[in-house]
């Protein structure tokens, strides 16, 4: 091997950094494979700690700290009720209100009985209080026209009662039939009657089932489009160290959907949505395309690698030091920070963009030194590289170092300890840049350049920008005003649902159920010392126009009872006796409800007048049934009989009402809306159903205008988005005066440290009137870009302002440009990736981490030629 050369002598004189460099390179090429090996070993004990101390903790809630105002009355209410926190809604809808009904018991008692995966499961409104008083609900009037249903109802109430059967139902039929040919019925009443048991039996002829709404039937009163839609809330028991933290639960209860029969077949639609599930399809969607994004990214990093440095001998010592340091990464964040959040897992991808950048400035230096100097030994070639890069990549690291640190001091947890880990990321990629690396190279031993490594056509460009520098200055400048002009139409859009995939179950279930104002669950809370007090507040708050109602235990308590009980006692009386049967007859067999089918169709022919149609269609459904194989009597059996007895049940219930007061609510109802130390729970709705960001902006202000403490989704989306913009300002700022002391220090010149960061404001600006003129808003996800741009952005800027202080008046025509040139594309190629990814939080984040780079790059490339030279002619390092 050739003697090492003495760095003093082989390159020109650098500052500090870039003589620190040389001699770190020049102790690790002596014994490359001794160096490579302790790489190697360090790296391996990072993968040994991942392997056995990685964590994940994918509560978003713990993104933030939990001494924040907002953070504290979220937690004081789920302190008063923690029943109602971390739940997820199975939202079941059936054919019928009573196939709902059914099906949410049914699958509720299942899930009851997997206390392993579930704290807890209730379904709202399913006590018998709400059935008994059911008609209490609803207004005198509709009281009125559903008892005289129900009464004229009666010869049929009691044939089916005695006799709820097929048997019964086709006994029935020839009662209606022998009234038709009397004259008899109101067309009005039988016509929608007859048309549903037609429906029901051609179905089951067909082999399909139609259920029967036999509610409808009776009283005359087309349901309530709520009626048909039933909730199980269920509290699940969450592995927050997995990716998918209610994985588990969500699965148990698509299995027992699908065990019980619960599918659109059977008339019963069954989906899951709520913050918690939510999260998990957010995150399986984003780390599940995030596998094959991040392998297309690395194969053309690759490829681009190739086009700028030409040489496997110099690609796979760079790729190679990138997969030495991660795992090193990794631990130090497992170690020093803990669990990663969903953030700051993403180290790794900000590894890889800034690592590669310091290994390709390093070889691109390499080659130019190979081609200026190509008698000169391997070895003298890596040291007087490190002469050439050092200095330029040493502050670029601290530069991206001091924007990373900028985030501890914020309150965003997430992007806090991402700042943390991404620092230390730099600092071991700068390190294994400068001693893994350049042995790695001795080793591959990479051959001499034979043409030159800049771009000498870019020269005239160099020429032209600093002959006219004062215009160009004035342009940059105008530009700058014009962009900073367009800001007033920049939006940030603070709603967390249009970062998530709108066609995944969860979140078209959740904007369904927005649209409804029975079922928003864009609702706010507040606490009141009691009832009273909460009531009070309540009907402060409903005055408010950006209010629709408010809900308390009160709300709960039927209003003019007095009237509406003295329609059901009429009722009642004349019903008891027929609901309630001495007894009733046994269920036929097969042959028998066969014949009671066909007797029915054969009465119901002979019929005319103004319903013969509706007779006829229904009569030959029978038959058809009646002569089927038992299959299709099994199904016309499913579909009535199982409604017909519960609606039997609800009605008998509905006409045993009795005066309600407070007292007589339920303690399942109680639990919900008073807390255990008496204080009162008071709900409200908003008027707009919109989720516009603004709109709910406008609620949660006039409601917290009256009721401060109150807390919800619309208020906590308001308070985490300021905290999220504090502290990406706060660390904007930090960071900028960081770095401005850091360059100034370094390079010793405060022009030279306002000229690195000039360009960068310009690129920022460009890259914000880019979105107002594309229609991208800022949101939570893509707001990242930012920091993300100032660290490129940054580093950039240095690596000309240390050349131009080093003499190099041609900066474009230097080899310096191919290296920031190819390393922006590996970046670009790295984020772009995310743009085209099916998450839109994702998506919108490529999207600006492409511009931001693209403008970065421009602005760097043709501002500092032509501020420089205006600026800083003088400022050169001998």
């Amino acid at each position: 091997m050739n003697a090492l050369p003495d760095s003093s002598r082989s390159a020109p004189r650098r500052g500090l950094p870039g003589r620190l460099a040389a001699v770190l390179v020049a102790a690790s090429i002596r014994r490359p494979r001794l160096v490579l090996a302790l790489a190697l070993l360090v790296a391996l004990l990072g993968c040994w700690t991942v392997a056995t101390r990685f964590a994940l903790n994918t509560d978003v809630v713990e993104l933030f700290p939990q001494d924040l105002p907002w953070r504290q009355t979220e937690v004081a209410m789920d302190r008063a009720f923690p029943q109602r926190a971390d739940l997820i809604a199975v939202v079941v809808d059936g054919a019928t209100p009573d196939v709902a009904e059914r099906a949410a018991a049914a699958l509720a008692a299942a899930l009851e009985a997997r206390p392993g995966l579930f704290r807890a499961v209730e379904r709202p409104g399913a006590e018998p209080f709400f059935h008994r008083n059911a008609l209490l609900f609803l207004e005198e009037p509709e009281v009125a026209r559903a008892t005289e249903r129900i009464i004229a109802a009666q010869p049929l109430l009691g044939t089916l009662a005695g006799d709820p059967s097929l048997r019964g139902v086709a006994r029935t039929l020839e009662l209606v039939a022998e009234g038709l040919k009397r004259g008899e019925g109101d067309p009005a009443v039988l016509r929608p009657a007859l048309g549903a048991l037609s429906a029901s039996a051609e179905a089951a002829a067909a082999g399909r089932l139609a259920p029967l709404d036999w509610a409808a039937l009776f009283t005359g009163r087309a349901p309530d489009p709520v009626a048909f839609r039933q909730f199980v809330l269920v509290k699940p028991v969450p592995d927050y160290g997995a990716l998918a933290p209610v994985a588990a639960a969500t699965d148990a209860v698509r299995a027992e959907a699908a065990r019980l029969g619960l599918s659109p077949e059977n008339g019963v639609r069954v989906r899951l949505t709520g913050d918690l599930v939510m999260s998990d399809e957010e995150f399986s969607t984003v780390f599940g395309s995030a596998i094959v994004e991040n392998l297309l990214s690395l194969v053309a990093v690759a490829f681009l690698l190739w086009l700028g440095l030409r040489s496997g001998r110099l690609i796979f010592p760079i790729l190679g030091t990138l997969v030495l340091g991660l795992p090193i990464t990794a631990a130090f964040g497992l170690l020093v920070v803990g669990p990663f959040n969903p953030l700051s897992i993403a180290f790794a991808v900000l590894f890889i963009g800034f690592g590669v950048d310091f290994g390709i400035q390093y070889a691109v230096s390499l080659r130019e030194y190979r081609y200026e100097l190509a008698d000169r030994p391997l070895p003298e070639a890596l040291v007087g590289a490190a002469h050439g890069a050092g200095e330029a990549i040493a502050l670029a690291a601290m530069a991206l170092s001091c924007g990373f640190l900028a985030f501890l001091p914020t309150d965003y947890r997430g992007v806090s300890e991402l700042g943390l880990i991404a620092a230390a990321g730099m600092a071991v990629a700068v390190v294994l840049s400068l001693t893994a690396l350049p042995a790695w190279l001795m080793l591959t031993r990479p051959r001499p350049e034979k043409e030159p490594v800049g771009y000498a056509f870019l020269a005239p460009v160099d020429r032209f920008l600093a002959r006219h520098a004062g215009v160009a200055a004035l342009v940059v400048l105008l530009l700058g005003l014009g962009c900073a002009a367009t800001l007033h139409w920049l939006r940030f859009d603070t709603n967390p649902l249009d970062l998530r995939d709108p066609h995944t179950e969860a979140v078209s279930t959740f904007r369904e159920l927005m649209r409804d104002p029975d079922t928003t669950p864009n609702t706010i809370e507040a606490l009141a010392a009691d009832l009273p007090a909460a009531e009070a507040l309540a009907r402060r708050l409903a005055a408010l126009p950006e209010v629709s109602g408010t809900v308390t235990l009160a709300s709960f308590v039927p209003e003019r009872q007095e009237a509406k009980l003295a329609l059901i006692e009429d009722a009642r009386d004349l019903l008891g006796p027929t609901l309630e049967p001495p007894e009733t007859r046994p269920a036929p067999g097969d042959a028998e409800a066969a014949a009671a089918l066909g007797k029915a169709a054969a009465a119901l022919r002979g019929t005319t007048g103004a319903l013969a149609t509706e007779a006829g269609r229904l009569a030959a459904a029978l038959a058809q049934v009646a002569g089927s194989p038992a299959e299709a009597r099994a199904r016309l059996a499913t579909a009535l009989l199982p409604g017909l007895a519960s609606t039997l049940d609800t009605l008998r219930l509905a006409l045993a009402a009795r005066p309600v007061t407070l007292d007589d609510l339920p303690d399942t109802l109680r639990r919900d809306w008073i807390a255990p130390d008496g204080r009162a729970r008071v709900e409200v709705r908003p008027r707009d159903l919109s989720d516009d960001s603004d709109t709910m902006a406008r609620f949660a202000a006039a409601v917290q205008a009256v009721a401060p403490a109150a807390t919800g989704p619309a208020i906590s989306i308001q308070a985490s988005s300021r905290t999220i913009q504090h502290a990406f300002l706060q660390a904007g700022v930090i960071a900028s005066v960081l770095t401005v002391l850091l360059l100034v220090v370094a390079l010793g010149s405060v022009r030279l440290a306002l000229l690195a960061l000039a360009p960068l404001s310009l690129a920022g600006l460009l890259t914000m009137a880019a979105c107002v003129f594309i229609g991208q808003p800022l949101n939570l996800a893509n707001i990242i870009a930012l920091p993300l741009l100032f660290a490129q952005g940054v580093a950039f800027k240095i690596y000309y302002v240390v050349q131009w202080q080093h003499g190099e008046r041609s900066l474009l025509a230097s080899p310096l440009t191919r290296a920031v040139l190819y390393s922006a594309l590996t970046n670009g190629t790295a984020f772009g990736s995310l743009a085209v990814s099916a998450h839109p939080g994702t998506a919108s984040m490529g999207l600006l981490l492409m511009l931001s780079l693209l403008f970065a790059l421009a602005s760097v490339m043709l501002t500092l030629p032509a501020l420089l030279p205006l600026f800083a002619r003088d400022a050169t390092r001998s």
